[in-house]
């Protein structure tokens, strides 16, 4: 059985125009409704969502319809012969099913004139409720690589460019991609920060007001061993996830994250051990990494933690299923998933450490 919700004054708009012979396409009923948990709701099994949503990022909307929908973003791809996608756009009600909505952009940015859409980030302002999508524009050894931004009103867009954050040449950072802003603290001491970099040191810069505008000088938190940062901020420490190795290459991909913590969004960042992260080629703590045993390698890039309403926490990324590493156009193919991070001793793991392939009890929603 269905639970539903009619919009009365939709629902009496409908009426009374049928009555009058008067009816215009802008005057629908809007039906909402909730299905009854199955097993497909209560347990999932990777991949989430095929056939591709690389470096994703993802979102839950307020409540304004009756659902908190969850939005996710990924990297440009040709998901079909012909078939590309500026910043594809898939939702879903409980993370487990997922459906295409739209792409963010109908056609590419115009501030750069050659390059791909990658690493999406969709951050809701506190300030304007805008949604504001971070995105990377490159390409494979670009020179000049570089941030930038677009809003909307909806989280599905359309998104309105904003244009160039910062590129190489402006930011003085060589291979300026893989964004990640944040926002830590609260009142006069509320400040956000964006950090970038791939393999050149892991940058940070204080942002304005704006979004989008740069305020003082850059800093740097980690060497040359990591790409695609993202911080995650619990218990007064920050929790640094940063992917090693390389994404694209197919089912010989060794991508991996490791995890690095600091009692300062600036730093230090150290692994478990001790062992700060700002020196070349070091690496964090073990997090999640590749088993062909369980069909996946290379996983990577992940996109946001979120706390269900249980207390269990979850992280999404991207991976690469053994038998099936290609997109049309020879690209890795990087199906979006999910795991459980139990937190052992104020530490995040993944059971086994590597990608779940079994059946596992999903996140619970109201």
């Amino acid at each position: 059985m269905k639970n539903i919700i009619l919009l009365t004054s939709c629902f009496l708009a409908l009426f009374l125009c049928l009555l009058q012979g008067a009816c215009s396409d802008e005057k629908k009923e809007t039906l909402i409704w909730t299905d009854p948990p199955t097993e497909a709701d209560t347990l999932y099994q990777n991949p989430l969502f095929e056939p591709d949503l690389a470096d994703p990022s993802f979102i839950r909307t307020p409540d304004t319809t009756g659902i908190k929908w969850f939005y996710a973003y990924g990297t440009q791809n040709e998901w079909a012969p012909g078939v590309t996608r500026i910043t594809p756009i898939v939702r879903s009600k409980n993370l487990v099913k997922w459906e295409y909505v739209a792409d963010a952009f109908s056609v590419k940015p115009s501030w750069k004139s050659d390059g791909g859409i990658w690493a999406p980030q969709i951050v809701l302002s506190s300030k304007d409720g805008l949604y504001y999508l971070y995105y990377s524009f490159s390409s494979w050894g670009d020179s000049n690589p570089g941030v930038g931004v677009a809003k909307s009103q909806y989280p599905y867009g359309p998104f309105e460019d904003m244009g160039k954050v910062f590129d190489t040449q402006s930011i003085g950072v060589r291979n300026s991609i893989d964004q990640f802003y944040i926002e830590t603290g609260s009142g006069r001491n509320k400040k956000a920060y964006l950090f970038w970099g791939s393999f050149a040191g892991i940058w940070g810069v204080e942002m304005g007001a704006d979004m989008k505008t740069t305020a003082g000088e850059k800093f740097k938190i980690a060497g040359n061993g990591f790409e695609g940062t993202y911080i995650y901020e619990k218990d007064a420490k920050f929790y640094f996830f940063g992917s090693s190795g390389n994404c694209c290459e197919g089912a010989n991909s060794q991508y991996r994250l490791s995890v690095a913590v600091a009692d300062n969004i600036k730093g230090p960042y150290k692994a478990k051990d001790g062992t700060g992260i700002l020196s070349d080629g070091v690496e964090g703590t073990p997090f999640l990494k590749g088993s062909k045993d369980v069909g996946w390698v290379g996983p990577g890039h992940n996109g946001e933690i979120i706390k269900d309403d249980k207390g269990r926490y979850f992280i999404l990324y991207h991976a690469i299923a053994n038998g099936n590493p290609l997109l049309p156009n020879g690209a890795t193919r990087r199906p979006l998933m999910m795991d459980e991070i139990i937190w052992e001793n104020g530490w995040p793991t993944i059971a086994n450490g590597v990608p779940s392939s079994a059946l596992k009890a999903a996140p619970y929603f109201k």
